[in-house]
Protein backbone atom coordinates (compact mmCIF):
# COMPACT_ATOMS: atom_id res chain seq x y z
CA UNK A 1 0.00 0.00 0.00
CA UNK A 2 1.13 3.88 -0.96
CA UNK A 3 2.44 5.27 2.22
CA UNK A 4 0.57 8.68 2.98
CA UNK A 5 1.51 12.23 4.77
CA UNK A 6 -1.03 10.94 7.90
CA UNK A 7 0.95 7.77 7.86
CA UNK A 8 4.64 9.27 8.03
CA UNK A 9 3.85 12.18 10.41
CA UNK A 10 1.98 9.46 13.21
CA UNK A 11 5.49 7.79 12.60
CA UNK A 12 7.10 10.58 13.35
CA UNK A 13 4.84 11.75 16.25
CA UNK A 14 6.08 8.19 17.82
CA UNK A 15 9.34 8.93 17.49
CA UNK A 16 9.32 11.90 19.60
CA UNK A 17 8.69 15.07 17.50
CA UNK A 18 5.88 17.45 18.62
CA UNK A 19 4.39 20.61 18.08
CA UNK A 20 6.46 23.64 18.49
CA UNK A 21 9.63 21.40 17.53
CA UNK A 22 12.62 22.18 15.36
CA UNK A 23 14.08 19.12 13.92
CA UNK A 24 16.96 18.98 11.64
CA UNK A 25 16.04 16.18 9.15
CA UNK A 26 18.54 14.20 7.08
CA UNK A 27 16.76 11.50 4.74
CA UNK A 28 17.69 8.67 2.44
CA UNK A 29 13.99 8.80 1.08
CA UNK A 30 14.36 5.98 -1.28
CA UNK A 31 13.84 3.73 1.42
CA UNK A 32 10.51 5.23 2.18
CA UNK A 33 8.98 4.59 -0.83
CA UNK A 34 6.06 3.97 -2.10
CA UNK A 35 4.67 7.12 -0.85
CA UNK A 36 2.13 9.51 -2.03
CA UNK A 37 3.74 12.23 -3.65
CA UNK A 38 7.56 11.71 -2.91
CA UNK A 39 10.01 14.22 -0.98
CA UNK A 40 7.00 16.87 -0.78
CA UNK A 41 4.75 14.82 1.30
CA UNK A 42 7.90 13.72 3.54
CA UNK A 43 8.25 17.46 4.17
CA UNK A 44 4.62 18.13 4.84
CA UNK A 45 4.66 15.58 7.22
CA UNK A 46 7.88 16.71 8.99
CA UNK A 47 5.68 20.30 9.14
CA UNK A 48 2.62 18.22 10.15
CA UNK A 49 4.68 16.34 12.94
CA UNK A 50 6.14 19.96 14.59
CA UNK A 51 3.09 21.80 13.98
CA UNK A 52 1.60 24.10 15.19
CA UNK A 53 4.70 26.55 15.79
CA UNK A 54 7.51 24.26 15.13
CA UNK A 55 10.32 24.51 12.15
CA UNK A 56 11.92 21.55 9.82
CA UNK A 57 15.57 22.65 8.96
CA UNK A 58 17.47 20.42 5.89
CA UNK A 59 21.53 20.99 5.18
CA UNK A 60 21.51 22.16 1.67
CA UNK A 61 25.52 23.38 1.38
CA UNK A 62 25.28 23.77 -2.76
CA UNK A 63 26.17 23.04 -5.60
CA UNK A 64 29.77 24.32 -6.95
CA UNK A 65 30.82 22.33 -9.83
CA UNK A 66 34.35 24.49 -9.86
CA UNK A 67 35.15 22.70 -5.91
CA UNK A 68 37.38 20.49 -7.74
CA UNK A 69 39.19 22.34 -9.37
CA UNK A 70 40.84 24.08 -6.48
CA UNK A 71 44.75 24.11 -6.37
CA UNK A 72 46.32 23.54 -2.75
CA UNK A 73 46.15 26.71 -1.44
CA UNK A 74 41.88 27.09 -2.42
CA UNK A 75 42.55 29.57 -5.56
CA UNK A 76 40.56 28.98 -8.80
CA UNK A 77 42.77 28.87 -11.45
CA UNK A 78 42.05 32.07 -13.39
CA UNK A 79 40.91 30.43 -16.69
CA UNK A 80 38.07 28.74 -14.93
CA UNK A 81 37.17 32.58 -12.90
CA UNK A 82 35.07 34.03 -15.25
CA UNK A 83 32.74 31.30 -15.67
CA UNK A 84 31.97 29.86 -12.07
CA UNK A 85 28.32 31.13 -11.04
CA UNK A 86 28.25 32.75 -8.16
CA UNK A 87 26.63 31.25 -4.45
CA UNK A 88 23.31 33.38 -4.01
CA UNK A 89 21.35 31.62 -1.10
CA UNK A 90 17.85 32.29 -3.10
CA UNK A 91 18.87 30.30 -6.19
CA UNK A 92 21.86 28.20 -6.07
CA UNK A 93 21.08 23.98 -5.75
CA UNK A 94 21.59 22.48 -2.71
CA UNK A 95 24.09 19.79 -3.32
CA UNK A 96 23.48 17.00 -4.92
CA UNK A 97 25.32 14.25 -2.45
CA UNK A 98 22.83 15.25 0.16
CA UNK A 99 20.08 13.74 -1.43
CA UNK A 100 16.44 15.34 -2.76
CA UNK A 101 15.57 16.49 0.44
CA UNK A 102 17.30 19.52 1.01
CA UNK A 103 16.40 21.19 -2.64
CA UNK A 104 12.95 20.75 -2.02
CA UNK A 105 13.00 22.09 0.84
CA UNK A 106 14.62 25.09 0.03
CA UNK A 107 12.52 25.69 -2.95
CA UNK A 108 8.97 24.99 -0.83
CA UNK A 109 7.09 28.57 -0.68
CA UNK A 110 8.09 30.36 2.37
CA UNK A 111 11.21 28.56 3.16
CA UNK A 112 14.55 30.54 4.28
CA UNK A 113 18.29 29.76 3.48
CA UNK A 114 20.96 30.55 4.81
CA UNK A 115 23.93 32.48 3.18
CA UNK A 116 27.09 30.64 4.44
CA UNK A 117 27.64 29.27 0.97
CA UNK A 118 28.91 25.80 1.53
CA UNK A 119 27.53 25.53 5.25
CA UNK A 120 23.92 26.77 4.61
CA UNK A 121 20.87 25.71 5.80
CA UNK A 122 17.09 25.74 4.14
CA UNK A 123 14.21 26.24 7.05
CA UNK A 124 10.38 26.30 7.16
CA UNK A 125 8.22 26.98 8.95
CA UNK A 126 7.94 29.37 12.27
CA UNK A 127 11.50 30.24 13.35
CA UNK A 128 12.62 29.75 9.78
CA UNK A 129 14.01 33.40 9.18
CA UNK A 130 15.74 33.14 13.12
CA UNK A 131 17.30 29.95 11.89
CA UNK A 132 19.21 31.10 8.84
CA UNK A 133 19.75 34.58 9.48
CA UNK A 134 23.23 36.13 10.32
CA UNK A 135 24.78 32.96 9.77
CA UNK A 136 28.52 34.01 9.56
CA UNK A 137 30.24 32.97 6.57
CA UNK A 138 34.13 32.14 8.14
CA UNK A 139 33.24 28.85 10.62
CA UNK A 140 29.99 28.59 9.85
CA UNK A 141 29.30 25.22 12.23
CA UNK A 142 30.13 27.39 15.10
CA UNK A 143 28.72 29.77 16.75
CA UNK A 144 25.66 31.33 15.20
CA UNK A 145 25.12 29.02 13.17
CA UNK A 146 21.78 26.85 12.32
CA UNK A 147 23.25 24.31 14.35
CA UNK A 148 24.35 26.29 17.13
CA UNK A 149 20.94 27.75 17.14
CA UNK A 150 19.35 23.88 17.00
CA UNK A 151 21.58 23.63 20.11
CA UNK A 152 20.27 26.35 22.27
CA UNK A 153 16.23 26.05 20.78
CA UNK A 154 17.02 22.43 22.46
CA UNK A 155 15.87 21.32 18.79
CA UNK A 156 16.18 17.58 17.39
CA UNK A 157 17.53 15.74 14.70
CA UNK A 158 15.54 13.06 12.80
CA UNK A 159 17.84 10.49 10.71
CA UNK A 160 14.94 9.05 8.54
CA UNK A 161 16.57 5.92 6.44
CA UNK A 162 19.83 8.16 6.37
CA UNK A 163 23.04 6.76 7.78
CA UNK A 164 24.18 7.42 11.30
CA UNK A 165 27.39 8.65 9.77
CA UNK A 166 25.43 11.52 8.16
CA UNK A 167 24.84 13.52 10.84
CA UNK A 168 25.64 16.88 10.37
CA UNK A 169 25.22 18.13 13.99
CA UNK A 170 28.70 16.54 14.76
CA UNK A 171 30.10 19.14 12.59
CA UNK A 172 29.38 22.04 15.47
CA UNK A 173 30.43 19.48 17.76
CA UNK A 174 34.11 19.06 15.67
CA UNK A 175 33.80 22.70 16.38
CA UNK A 176 33.63 23.03 19.85
CA UNK A 177 35.55 20.31 20.99
CA UNK A 178 39.04 21.03 22.50
CA UNK A 179 40.86 19.15 20.12
CA UNK A 180 44.82 20.13 18.95
CA UNK A 181 46.03 19.55 15.53
CA UNK A 182 42.04 20.10 13.58
CA UNK A 183 42.18 20.73 10.08
CA UNK A 184 41.85 23.86 9.27
CA UNK A 185 40.77 24.41 5.14
CA UNK A 186 40.40 28.16 3.37
CA UNK A 187 39.10 28.79 -0.14
CA UNK A 188 37.75 30.82 -2.48
CA UNK A 189 34.16 31.63 -3.03
CA UNK A 190 32.07 33.67 -5.57
CA UNK A 191 29.01 35.42 -3.61
CA UNK A 192 26.25 37.02 -5.83
CA UNK A 193 25.69 40.44 -4.53
CA UNK A 194 23.59 43.33 -5.90
CA UNK A 195 26.88 44.66 -7.71
CA UNK A 196 27.88 42.00 -9.49
CA UNK A 197 29.94 38.66 -8.10
CA UNK A 198 32.29 39.15 -4.95
CA UNK A 199 35.17 36.80 -4.34
CA UNK A 200 35.91 35.93 -1.33
CA UNK A 201 38.23 33.98 0.91
CA UNK A 202 36.34 31.23 3.53
CA UNK A 203 38.08 29.42 6.24
CA UNK A 204 36.57 26.81 7.92
CA UNK A 205 37.46 23.15 10.20
CA UNK A 206 37.68 20.74 7.35
CA UNK A 207 34.42 18.84 7.44
CA UNK A 208 35.12 16.65 4.29
CA UNK A 209 37.39 14.30 6.55
CA UNK A 210 37.61 13.98 9.95
CA UNK A 211 38.72 16.99 11.98
CA UNK A 212 41.80 15.16 13.54
CA UNK A 213 44.27 12.18 12.34
CA UNK A 214 43.35 10.53 15.87
CA UNK A 215 39.54 9.50 14.14
CA UNK A 216 38.30 7.50 11.76
CA UNK A 217 36.61 7.87 8.41
CA UNK A 218 33.47 6.92 10.09
CA UNK A 219 33.97 8.17 13.21
CA UNK A 220 30.45 9.97 13.28
CA UNK A 221 28.63 6.36 12.90
CA UNK A 222 30.29 5.44 16.00
CA UNK A 223 29.49 8.45 18.31
CA UNK A 224 25.89 8.02 17.02
CA UNK A 225 26.29 4.04 17.50
CA UNK A 226 27.66 4.76 21.49
CA UNK A 227 25.19 7.89 22.15
CA UNK A 228 22.45 5.52 20.85
CA UNK A 229 23.69 2.71 23.17
CA UNK A 230 23.79 4.72 25.94
CA UNK A 231 20.57 5.12 25.98
CA UNK A 232 20.05 8.70 24.17
CA UNK A 233 18.07 9.06 20.85
CA UNK A 234 14.41 6.91 19.84
CA UNK A 235 14.75 4.43 17.12
CA UNK A 236 12.08 2.87 15.07
CA UNK A 237 10.57 3.35 11.20
CA UNK A 238 9.06 6.37 9.49
CA UNK A 239 7.54 4.44 6.74
CA UNK A 240 9.51 1.73 5.44
CA UNK A 241 12.27 3.50 6.31
CA UNK A 242 14.71 2.87 9.60
CA UNK A 243 14.82 6.01 11.46
CA UNK A 244 16.22 7.72 14.29
CA UNK A 245 15.39 11.15 16.72
CA UNK A 246 18.15 12.60 18.99
CA UNK A 247 17.48 15.69 21.06
CA UNK A 248 20.02 17.95 19.70
CA UNK A 249 21.62 19.62 22.87
CA UNK A 250 22.85 16.04 24.58
CA UNK A 251 23.87 14.38 21.30
CA UNK A 252 25.90 17.42 20.70
CA UNK A 253 27.10 17.58 24.14
CA UNK A 254 28.09 13.46 24.25
CA UNK A 255 30.08 14.17 21.04
CA UNK A 256 32.28 16.83 22.41
CA UNK A 257 33.01 14.67 25.08
CA UNK A 258 33.39 11.52 23.51
CA UNK A 259 35.97 13.85 20.86
CA UNK A 260 37.87 15.05 23.42
CA UNK A 261 38.11 12.04 25.36
CA UNK A 262 40.21 10.11 22.60
CA UNK A 263 41.84 12.91 21.02
CA UNK A 264 41.54 16.10 23.45
CA UNK A 265 44.88 18.13 25.05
Amino acid sequence: MLITRADLTADLRGLGLAPGDAVLAHGALGALDPTVGGPDTVIGALLDAVSPGGTVLAYTDWHAPYADELDDAGRVPEALRPHVPPFDAASSRAMRENGVLPEFLRTTPGACRSAAAGASFAALGAEAAWFTADHPLDYGYGPGSPLAKLVERAGKVALIGAPWDTMTLLHHAEHLADLPGKRVIRYEVPFATADGVTWRWVEEFDTADPVVEAFTEDYFATIVGDFVAAGGGREGRVGKAPSLVVDAAPMCAFAVAWMEERAGR
